[in-house]
């Protein structure tokens, strides 16, 4: 029999092919096999403080700030106001002043203090008065942390008039005022303490008698609040000395300060 000779180079080239179709066929079964490649999304870099400087950054100003030492009334000196912070300048409305206090409930029930001197017992800021009302104090002017005036550089006081009634002088205001004063203690419930009834008398200052967390604080603030909103009530409404409750609740102040 005689057989077909093929020739060596069509031998090759089918050979060449047949690897190449093999090869092909084997990356297509693999591509169709092979899961679906996920879409990656570039995650952008934050251009904001990292939270360890955020935190840095907030350490290093507390400590400029803060003094961890306590005012008479419990409340932290602070070396600065207007820090962002919890001290800070803040108006006293209808008065055209301004206070450095303690934000929140502390600046609410001291704010409507100097209201209410300001409209019930004399009015503050007049032309060329150099110094109608002061509230907070450097802890570097505070010689004795103990003495309420020191609650000023916790920003928990003010002195309305110091130049007026100094340190240690009585008998500053007239008897009409004073109830007055009496009335405008009465309405802060006993958070609040006149300096005219220390043993040593200052009768300029005004200061928490709170401690920190006191929720007494925070229910005179509210009400407090709610006054400011509602028209007839509050600093700049004269007050009825004659009422009975008024009277009552003035004179309880009066001798529970005393006592």
């Amino acid at each position: 029999m005689t057989g077909t000779v093929i020739p060596r180079r069509r031998l090759m080239a089918q050979g060449v092919g047949l690897a190449v179709g093999t090869a092909l066929a084997g990356s297509t079964a693999a591509t169709l096999l092979a899961p679906p490649a996920r879409a990656t999304t570039a995650v952008p870099k934050s251009t904001g403080p990292q939270p360890d400087a955020a935190m840095r950054s907030l350490h290093a100003r507390r400590r400029r700030v803060l003094t961890g030492r306590p005012s008479a009334n419990g409340w932290e000196m602070h070396k600065a106001i207007d820090t962002g912070m919890s001290l800070a300048t803040c108006p006293v409305p209808g008065t055209g002043l301004y206070v450095a206090v303690r934000t929140g409930a502390p600046e609410a029930v001291l704010v409507h203090v100097i209201r209410r001197f300001h409209y019930d017992i004399d009015a503050l800021g007049r032309p060329g008065e150099p110094d109608p009302v002061r509230g907070w104090t450097s802890p570097s002017d505070v010689r004795d942390s103990r003495l309420p005036e020191s609650n000023q550089a916790s920003g928990t006081a003010v002195a309305i008039r110091p130049g007026s009634y100094p340190p240690s002088v009585r008998e500053g205001f007239t008897p009409g005022q004073l109830l007055i004063i009496r009335d405008i203690l009465a309405d802060t419930e006993g958070t609040v303490r006149w300096g005219g009834d220390d043993r040593r008398p200052y009768e300029a200052l005004f200061y928490l008698h709170v401690r920190p967390g006191d929720p007494r604080l925070m229910r005179v603030a509210e009400k407090i609040r709610a006054w400011n909103e509602t028209p007839g009530v509050g600093a700049g409404v004269l007050a009825d000395m004659s009422q009975t409750a008024r009277r009552r609740a003035a004179r309880y102040r009066w001798l529970h300060a005393a006592g």
